[in-house]
């Protein structure tokens, strides 16, 4: 498969057809994670290989998505309009299906190096398949294992009179996976192929995700193959997530960088940074009333601060997630960075703005990082980043310009002046406000990006992992660029030594995958004003149900001890870099909730880390549940730290029933008999006219059997226990 031209589809039977005759039977395919899987052609592959037991199948890739699906009656009527609303004909994958049967062929694996969480968690085909790889380590991993096609869904866009693509969602491990596959080809002759799909709402990003139809061997592109694409719906923001976020949001420095990932704690700290960033009096306000910057005040004011963003931020993150979006039309991701080592250092050193081009110009010159005869390479990067007019020529170490001639010899002071006053650009071009690697997300993040102008959409580079996720390779580059970088990730427990556990439990079952932390908290420890921020949720549980998620020892480990760094909980902010054991673990337990602070404590003690006299301050001996509602409660009314602060696509009715119908599902989990008396009270009750809008969604309104009835009482019942009615 030698091509320089891709080969054209509109029938994906036929290219699996040209794919076995040209790569064989024994095919191991690479698919991104999450969005970006080629759904038609994953799915028809698997079929043949359950027809065909002589083809031998691996898929190696990590998020297999699904729809969601049901277990009863009453959570098909909560679930299915949402099914069909939201995904509309998005295809299953037949794969996954099968797996969730546990009738999957003897032909075929699925190998995964990151897991949608929780989402394999008792099927002995996925955990006995399980890839243990860092992100930048996973394309490498899957050439270990024999990888010899690598296959995705595209975006397409003809720029300047050519045909482009873009990888669209997913840079993130083939724009390498693909170069080194052609190496592979022309060094040892393998045989291999690189396959695209296209597909016409795939957002078109640029950045090294931009590249010519002949990077792909085979490009199926049929509207028999277009579907819509996976919409992940955004999680409430809880009283515990706000509380984290509020915390985190005060460790970002104003004029540095930012990672964050999904979910509900992501949204909380975006949605912290705008609330500081636009209504900065409020967000001071509420940290005097939440004693949040009388606890922690001279660790913020050192690590970030809780001060608008003038100069603004950059975006430095493996995952591009809606929330940082929001930032952008908030004018906080602001702050542009450039692919140049020279032009970077004076614009660290001084502080320049992108206006700043004048002083720009002559700051490169005096400190010598260009020639003061300006070489025509030199030249080049002028014009690519806005220092000169783009329409300037270079001839002969003279510039041209509306048919004058000017001197490029710096040296001379007449020539500097002329060309000072005649030949700069008005502003930098070409910065870079966010670097990522992947996205998934709800259909209004799509659209976003898919109606997002030209201009604004290029500040965003979508390139390798393997650039964001560390800083081998262009090393002294990333280095000035993720200045004072906050690289914030979540965690599920901490250990009183500052190791973290964020992907598996103690008996090697795997919830997710290390996927980019590990790369992200030991770029924070190299960078000399980098930090790790690490988001706990103090305790999992409810009542006497309830477990400490800081704890004295775990046998898992996701991020070791010695890589500790900043542990953040609901209650609070450890900084633990660097220090001893006794401060680390005291810390830690001032920040854990105070229902388990004494056990906690005493284990350190017995060990001999903590001194036999020192006990609790008082300030932290009140880190219960309850006291933050007392702290959230009065700015609720005035519209802040509400479940969706970025939007939903559920309805008002359905945010009110997920939250009545998963209570309902926690109290029966623990006694088949608990919701009981409930229900035998609420069967001799009227209907209460604030469930009827409740009711109709469920279509329980007008029950018309005796499983509807009791349903519809289920339902007022979960509904009452909510506070909704």
């Amino acid at each position: 498969m030698e091509k320089k031209a891709p080969e054209y589809y509109s029938d994906v039977e036929k290219c699996i057809d040209d794919l076995i005759a040209n790569v064989g039977k024994k095919i191991v395919m690479a698919a991104p994670l999450a969005l970006a899987k080629p759904c038609h052609l994953i799915n028809a592959l698997y079929l043949r290989a359950k027809q065909d037991p002589t083809i031998q199948f691996t898929l190696i890739t990590a998020v297999s998505l699904e729809k969601p699906t049901w277990s009863s009656e009453l959570e098909r009527r909560f679930m299915q309009p949402l099914v069909e609303r939201i995904w509309e004909d998005f295809p299953d994958f037949q794969y996954v299906l099968d797996m969730r049967k546990n009738k999957t062929p003897p032909n075929f694996t699925l190998v995964e190096f990151f897991n949608k969480a929780a989402g394999w968690m008792g099927n002995s085909h996925a955990a006995q398949n399980y890839l243990g790889s860092n992100y930048t380590h996973a394309i490498r991993d899957a050439f270990i294992n024999g990888c010899n096609v690598i296959c995705q869904l595209v975006a397409q866009k003809e720029i300047d009179g050519k045909l482009m693509y873009s990888m669209g969602s997913n840079p993130d491990t083939h724009y390498d996976g693909g170069h080194f596959l052609r190496e592979l080809r022309a060094r040892e002759g393998k045989k291999n192929a690189i396959i695209a799909q296209v597909h016409p709402d795939m957002p078109f990003m640029y950045g090294k995700a931009v590249v010519e139809p002949g990077f792909y061997d085979m490009v199926i592109d049929s509207p028999d193959y277009h579907f819509k694409l996976f919409g992940a719906p955004k999680e409430p923001v809880n009283s515990v997530d706000w509380m984290i976020g509020m915390h985190a949001s005060t460790l970002v420095k104003d004029g540095g960088t930012i990672q964050v990932g999904i979910g509900s704690l992501g949204d909380a700290i975006v949605a912290g940074i705008e609330m500081r960033h636009k209504h900065n009096d409020t967000y001071r306000q509420f940290m005097q009333d939440s004693d949040i910057y009388s606890k922690f005040g001279e660790l913020i004011d050192s690590v970030g601060g809780i001060g608008e963003f003038e100069e603004g931020i950059l975006g430095s993150s493996e995952m591009l997630v809606d929330s940082l979006i929001e930032l952008f039309k908030a004018d906080i991701l602001k702050r542009k960075v450039y692919e140049d080592i020279r032009l970077q250092k004076v614009i660290n050193a001084n502080g320049f703005t992108e206006n700043q081009v004048e002083e720009i110009f002559r700051a490169l010159l005096k400190e010598k990082l260009v020639h003061t005869r300006i070489k025509k390479s030199e030249f080049d990067l002028f014009q690519k980043f806005g220092i000169f007019k783009q329409d300037m020529t270079y001839e002969n170490g003279s510039a041209l310009l509306d048919g004058k001639t000017y001197s490029l010899d710096m040296s001379d002071a007449d020539n500097l002046e002329a060309v000072v006053a005649s030949c700069l650009g008005d502003t930098l071009k070409n910065g870079i406000a966010l670097y990522a690697s992947f996205f998934v997300g709800p259909q209004s993040f799509y659209k976003d990006l898919r109606e997002m102008d030209e201009e604004r959409l290029k500040l965003i580079d979508m390139r390798s992992v393997d650039y964001v996720n560390h800083l081998y390779g262009d090393e002294e580059l990333k280095r000035l660029q993720r200045k004072h970088g906050r690289f914030i990730n979540a965690g599920l427990m901490a250990t009183l030594a500052g190791a973290v556990v964020a992907d598996g439990l103690e008996d090697n079952r795997i919830i997710s995958g290390p996927g980019g932390q590990y790369n992200f908290v030991s770029m924070a420890h190299e960078l000399a004003d980098g930090r790790a921020v690490t988001m706990i949720r103090s305790s999992r549980g409810e009542g006497e149900h309830s477990v400490s998620n800081i704890v004295w020892q775990y046998a898992h480990t996701t991020i070791p001890r010695h890589l500790r760094d900043i542990v953040v909980t609901e209650y609070g902010i450890a900084d633990v870099r660097g220090r001893p054991d006794r401060e680390v673990m005291k810390r830690l337990i001032c920040i854990a909730d105070s229902r388990f602070q004494e056990s906690l404590l005493a284990k350190a003690k017995k060990a001999g880390k903590i001194p036999a006299e020192w006990q609790i301050p008082d300030q932290f001996r009140n880190n219960l549940p309850e006291t933050l509602e007392s702290k959230l409660g009065p700015y609720r009314l005035q519209g802040y730290f509400q479940p969706f602060p970025f939007g939903t696509d559920l309805t008002d009715e359905e945010i009110v029933l997920g939250k009545a119908l998963k209570g309902l599902k926690e109290i029966a989990s623990k006694s088949k008999f608990a919701i009981m008396p409930g229900l035998i009270s609420k069967s001799i009750s009227s209907i209460p006219e604030k469930a009827m809008p409740y009711l109709q969604r469920m279509d329980l309104d007008k029950p018309s059997s005796m499983q509807e009835r009791l349903m519809q009482k289920m339902v007022i019942f979960a509904l009452s226990q909510s506070g909704q009615i």
